[in-house]
């Protein structure tokens, strides 16, 4: 493995020990220090496009896109143009604007289930606000989560999987009460038959069920043949909200997100990353009976004074109105190149490497057999992932710094990005064969 200290980022490296001396960490986000993969972040400092230049002044071609939110790609020149004229004219108000509405009305337009919608600042904090709600319109206090999603840093869904027939959760991290947890039932991920049994044992006590209906946050994992239906028709018989975090999928995978893909209506849905344009913006809606529970209209109390930020808007607003059915078009054929140029270089030097893809979203699993659920993806082999990693940015290719994330392929990537890539990563997998 290469550590990046030895050469290829010296200025990224002393960028590093300056940020460790007054950040914890040295990140603001624990993905970023590399942990996963070894050696030292690499800092950015600037984006164009498919690609982004580091503090040493070398280029990328960049799959990790801030994480999934820049689909058109890097300082596109209409969002950049939007945030501009947005800050020009004030920053924030604190008070209602006719942008929150028009981002409002896109979201409506575009994402079947969702009614009414209240915007929010992250993913974390819709998931949170969606939970919240869920209880309160249903006046029961326990939900259910699935082992490998993760919903954000809120202390009921950071909890893993616990002993006992009800898989009742146990804190993943210090700080998150066991009472809390407590309230959190985990289930297996592509398990329907163990989530009916849950539901036979403790529905009347559960109010939400929260899934990402394409799981992005233990790598990327699909959902079975029937899963998310089942879990729409338990939810439905007992009384229970289906709630589906769409933070990473929504307008990724398509104009409606996974829920428009595969047929399955929930009864709020979590957004983030896209709709905000690349800036701090998420969003949470759903069914207008249940939406309309939260304040002003009902009990359900949420606020914020950042919310619907005129230049997050903004950002938001521009990028919307570029996603057309040409850009989908584009997005998933190039994402099919590349996933098949992925498959055939792992073939060609014998390496069982799992390729998964919906839309632009791509995983990669250094794993013999399919990848359905948290117990799967942990089979993966990380140290070999680590090298392809390393491997891959020393040829200019920029990837999730960890096996557990995906992959996104932006509007702005060409096919020369996408050829260059599957070159690189065709040396890449050889090293990781020899090593």
């Amino acid at each position: 493995m290469t550590d990046v200290r030895a050469g290829l980022g010296r200025q990224s490296a002393t960028a590093f020990d300056e940020a460790c001396r007054h950040l914890v960490g040295g990140v603001n986000s624990p993905v970023r220090a590399f942990g996963a993969v070894g050696g030292t972040p690499v800092f950015m400092a600037s984006g164009c496009g498919s690609s982004i230049t580091d503090v040493d002044g070398r280029t990328y071609i960049d799959y990790v896109g801030s994480w999934g939110p820049l689909v058109l790609g890097h300082a596109h020149p209409r969002v950049v143009a939007a945030v501009q004229e947005a800050a020009a004219k004030g920053t924030s108000f604190g008070a209602p604007t006719e942008a929150e509405s028009t981002l409002a009305r896109m979201i409506v337009e575009r994402v079947p289930s969702i009614e009414a919608v209240r915007l929010v600042n992250s993913g974390t904090e819709a998931c949170m606000s969606a939970i919240r709600l869920a209880r309160g319109f249903t006046g029961r206090s326990k939900i259910v989560k699935f082992a490998g999603c993760y919903h954000g840093h809120v202390d009921a869904l950071l909890v893993e999987a616990g002993s006992g027939a009800l898989t009742f959760g146990t804190p993943s991290s210090p700080g998150v009460t066991e009472s809390v947890a407590g309230d959190t039932l985990v289930a297996s991920f592509n398990d329907a038959d163990a989530v009916a049994r849950l539901f036979e044992q403790v529905g009347a006590e559960i109010a939400a069920m929260l899934v990402e209906p394409i799981a992005g946050n233990m790598g990327l994992v699909l959902p079975a043949d029937g899963f998310l239906e089942r879990l729409r028709s338990l939810c439905t018989e007992h009384g229970a909200l289906l709630v589906f975090d769409e933070v990473m999928t929504g307008f990724r995978v398509a104009a409606g997100g996974a829920q428009s893909l595969y047929g399955v209506s929930p009864d709020v849905t979590c957004l983030g990353k896209i709709v905000g344009g690349g800036l701090p913006l998420a969003a949470y809606g759903g069914r207008r009976e249940v939406m309309e529970r939260l304040s002003p209209e009902g009990p359900v109390y949420q606020a914020g004074t950042l919310s619907g930020n005129p230049i997050a808007t903004a950002a938001g607003i521009a990028t919307l109105s570029e996603l057309d059915d040409g850009v989908y078009a584009t997005l998933t054929s190039r994402s099919a190149i590349l996933e098949e140029g992925l498959i055939s270089a792992a073939r060609d030097v014998r390496l069982p490497l799992q390729v998964t893809r919906v839309g632009s979203m791509l995983g990669m699993f250094f794993a013999d057999g399919p990848v359905v659920d948290l117990d799967s993806a942990k089979r993966s082999d990380t140290r070999a992932y680590a090298t392809f990693f390393h491997a891959m940015l020393e040829r200019g290719v920029y990837l999730a710094p960890s096996q557990f994330e995906c992959a996104f392929v932006s509007a702005a990537h060409t096919e020369d990005d996408i050829d260059v890539t599957v070159a690189a990563a065709r040396e890449s997998l050889a090293v990781v064969a020899r090593s």
